[in-house]
């Protein structure tokens, strides 16, 4: 039996690329000004004023809540991803994310609600980490599963392209009501303004999805009633090794984003003295190189494999953390934009074939719900606490300590790479995982099998 007999119409590259990438940059929009908000305004505005330091930490505490959810939204929305489809599980979880985010707009403070503020904060937080738990699972299958052979990584590569632009976006946001605000009006509203705008956004990425076809491996994985009935436990019980590898590959990506923005951008305004606007600006600036690098590895692990790739931009980022010390502790404004170009642009060289890679790892009846808590649980380790464990790890040591942190996580990722096989000859159709040598012509996924 063809594939056309049993799988809806074909969704085209421009409808993938733009639905896949749309969402994850929105949902990295969302959650990105969440970040910016907790250096900035999130702990003198919802907690009480006990210490600089304590709302501080207080504030990267509530940003690391929503990296507890997302293995949970994963469950969540993988379940439905693996037993109803990509398409509509797509559309709830940007849903869900953009509700929380809008709601976080028009939450008031602790002045004016007490212990109530941080208490439905954290309930709006935990609602974004769900929200987004489902995003990128979700959103990666939709680009890989439609891919051509040989270009998985390369149409991979669109959703993760949605954080640099979604990190741009809320930067860039940010800067313009730095600079168009008083610090007065900046705290009193402008924060709020980033958060209520997303509610827009939301509309125009569910008006995109749901103009989307279910991808067709998906189709003929249910044609063949591959559906399982609990996806959860079968990933668990059956591919509990390569949720524990890509769990652990994606810790370099989280550690280098997290700690070259959101601790990098607190320790810049606070310690180092620059303003929001100059140094919002030198991460609008760095973050370009992130988008630089995120095509580059994607394309040259379709060509030269997903290990090698990884392998090298985890190494490189293992000795990016002895830069922090001597570039960010320098002050000047050359020596931080050099190392908030070095760490982001190794970000996004690390993160490319993330789209690619965790996808091929699991098969298509667990796909969603394997990719998803791989990639989430990553962020547990890698990123939840790694804003508080950088400012206690700063207080203890300085900054040579928290380059350390950066160090660790990117071998942890090294090591986890070097346990993985090559994926690049996976057949996403059949669910066998080749060689390289087996991969198949120029023809469709989708028209294989």
């Amino acid at each position: 039996m063809t594939t056309s007999a049993i799988s809806p119409p074909a969704n085209s590259t421009a409808r993938v690329a733009v639905a896949s990438f749309i969402g994850t940059a929105i949902e990295f929009f969302d959650f990105y000004i969440f970040a910016t908000a907790a250096a900035l305004i999130i702990g003198p505005t919802f907690f009480p004023k006990e210490s600089s330091t304590a709302q501080a930490l207080n504030a990267f505490v509530t940003f690391g809540i929503a990296f507890l959810a997302r293995p949970i939204g994963s469950a969540l929305f993988g379940h439905f991803g693996d037993r109803i489809g990509r398409k509509s599980t797509l559309v709830a979880s940007l849903l869900v994310m953009g509700v929380s985010t809008t709601l976080i707009g028009f939450l008031p403070g602790y002045d004016s609600i007490g212990t109530l503020a941080p208490i439905l904060l954290c309930v709006l937080r935990f609602g974004q980490g769900i929200g987004l738990g489902g995003e990128w699972g979700g959103a990666a299958l939709l680009a890989t599963e439609n891919a051509p052979a040989g270009k998985r990584a390369w149409f991979g590569m669109f959703p993760q392209m949605g954080p640099s632009i979604g990190f741009l976006f809320a930067n860039g946001l940010f800067f313009g009501l730095a600079v168009l605000l008083s610090d007065d009006q900046f705290k009193s509203w402008g924060w709020r303004v980033p958060f209520i705008f997303s509610a827009a956004l939301v509309m125009v990425g569910l008006y995109v999805r749901l103009k989307l076809h279910e991808t067709p491996v998906f189709a003929q994985a249910m044609q063949r009633n591959e559906r399982v009935k609990v996806p959860l436990f079968e990933t668990f019980s059956g591919h509990l090794v390569p949720v524990v590898q890509g769990a652990f590959s994606m810790v370099v990506c989280y550690a280098l984003f997290y700690i070259s923005t959101v601790f990098s951008l607190s320790y810049g305004v606070k310690v180092l003295h620059f303003s929001k606007p100059e140094f919002l600006a030198l991460l609008c600036f760095a973050v370009l190189f992130m988008a630089l690098g995120t095509p580059l590895s994607a394309w040259a692990s379709d060509k030269w494999g997903r290990r090698p790739v990884l392998l090298l931009g985890t190494a490189l980022a293992m000795l990016s953390g002895f830069t922090m010390a001597p570039l960010l502790g320098g002050g000047t404004t050359v020596s931080v934009g050099l190392f908030l170009v070095i760490e982001l642009f190794l970000m996004g060289f690390t993160f490319g074939p993330m789209g690619a890679l965790l996808p091929e790892i699991f098969p298509t009846r667990v796909r969603y719900t394997g990719a998803s808590i791989a990639y989430n649980v990553g962020g547990i380790i890698g990123a939840s606490i790694a804003p508080f464990i950088a400012q206690v790890l700063v207080e203890k040591g300085g900054l040579s300590w928290v380059g350390g942190y950066v160090s660790v996580a990117a071998l942890l990722s090294f090591l986890a790479v070097l346990s993985m096989r090559e994926t690049k000859g996976a057949d996403l159709v059949s669910d066998v995982v080749t060689s390289e040598a087996a991969e198949v012509g120029a023809q469709p996924v989708a028209q294989r099998g």
